[in-house]
């Protein structure tokens, strides 16, 4: 990279981070997730505010790319398995419902409006994701983690992220393949499935391994830097596979989250994942074409309103995933609200449909505006229905 390049390299770098940890200060001092911010600021420098920053800059786009790795990594991490398994029946429900209905309501309102099959699925496909994040924060400020709802939730938002994530590498494939197939959606489907199941059987003996081998080791680093080589091994063997790169990296989470570094890891890959996650909600924030929301401008009276109809469902979807549990005495409406914020993996599907040229900029920012719109309302949500 000639000097002039890496000069602007370190400008554009500068910019993104320093004001992704500015709005996202001032984001969680509002009482909002700091994700929010980050977007804010990624909205903010779409605007031309810095003429050495370009949302289709190459180089950032890998760093963002990298970021959504590492994001799905520290994801599985979180994910526990055996608390995944003794969530039940009952968060198998609310996640299987939670799932579908959003999927069925995005998917019929854009074909009943007469989108191609790939933007209705889409759609549909993004209105599915839950953020585990926002509202096991939002529990805990209230010290209601440990009720019965709080455990369905949890359980059922950690299923949800695998069954989404399973989703997009369906959806994905479908869009670099530019045609739509639901044999096609059910194939990349059933092979992330497949690659899921392969990992879980034998991908605690690989982890437990590397682990052994990573503390037998006494050169600096070794335990991150072999778990990031791990993960970066899984996301390349899924794509080896025909699934999606991301689904091998939370698989490498999942399973290093059952060996006894857990936490070790989590901490030590915190520092390397706030420097590339925030270049990821950046530079999607960068991408939000704001004369989208303009109603003044001719023609964007309608995918306003298509906007807002999205949002809706996106809520009313989740909603009634809660009566998806059973039993008496459960608060069902907190349940479904505890559904509703997509947060980050909402965002990765916005990205993966308009980098693969699904959907376009008017229909991004509507899904980027449905993700924003979901994670304001729910904290507001859970928090009358569970105080």
């Amino acid at each position: 990279m000639h000097e002039a390049g890496i000069i602007s390299l370190l400008i554009n770098l500068v910019v993104i981070l320093l004001g992704a940890k500015l709005f996202g200060e001032l984001a969680e001092r509002l009482g909002q997730p700091a994700v929010l911010g980050e977007l804010l600021a990624g909205v903010l420098l779409g605007l031309g505010l810095f003429p050495s920053f370009r949302p289709d800059d190459a180089v950032l786009g890998l760093m963002a790319e990298l970021g959504v790795l590492l994001l799905l990594f520290e994801t599985g991490i979180h994910s526990d398995l055996e608390e995944l398994l003794a969530a039940g029946p009952k968060s198998l429900a609310v996640a299987c419902v939670g799932v579908a209905a959003p999927f069925v309501l995005g998917f019929g309102l854009m074909e009943a409006l007469g989108y191609s099959g790939v933007q209705s699925v889409f759609i549909g496909a993004a209105m599915t994701a839950t953020s585990i994040g926002i509202t096991a924060r939002v529990l805990a400020d209230l010290g209601r983690l440990e009720a019965v709802e709080a455990k369905i939730i949890l359980g059922a938002a950690v299923i949800d992220d695998i069954i989404g994530i399973i989703i997009l590498s369906a959806v994905e494939g479908m869009a670099h393949s530019g045609a739509f197939s639901w044999l096609s959606i059910a194939r990349t489907t059933m092979l992330a499935a497949g690659f899921f199941g392969l990992a879980l059987w034998l991908g605690p003996m690989v982890s437990r391994t590397l682990v052994t081998v990573a503390k037998r080791m006494q050169v600096r680093g070794i335990l991150i830097v072999s778990s990031i080589i791990f993960a970066f091994s899984m996301a390349l063997f899924a794509q080896l596979l025909g699934t999606a790169l991301i689904v091998g990296a939370f698989t490498a989470g999942m399973l290093l989250a059952a060996t006894d570094k857990r936490e070790d890891i989590d901490g030590r890959l915190k520092p390397i994942a706030d420097i590339f996650m925030p270049i990821f909600f950046v530079m999607v924030g960068a991408k939000v074409d704001l004369s989208a929301y303009n109603p003044l401008v001719p023609g964007n009276v309608p995918m306003l309103g298509l906007a807002i109809t999205i949002i809706a469902l996106a809520v009313a979807g989740k909603i009634v995933s809660g009566w998806a549990a059973w039993g008496g005495g459960l608060n069902r409406l907190g349940i479904g609200a505890g559904m509703v914020p997509r947060g980050e993996v909402g965002l990765i599907f916005a990205q993966v449909g308009l980098a693969a040229g699904a959907i376009d900029s008017s229909l991004y920012s509507a899904v980027v505006g449905m993700v924003v719109a979901t994670t304001f309302v729910a904290p507001v949500m859970l928090k009358r229905l569970f105080r």
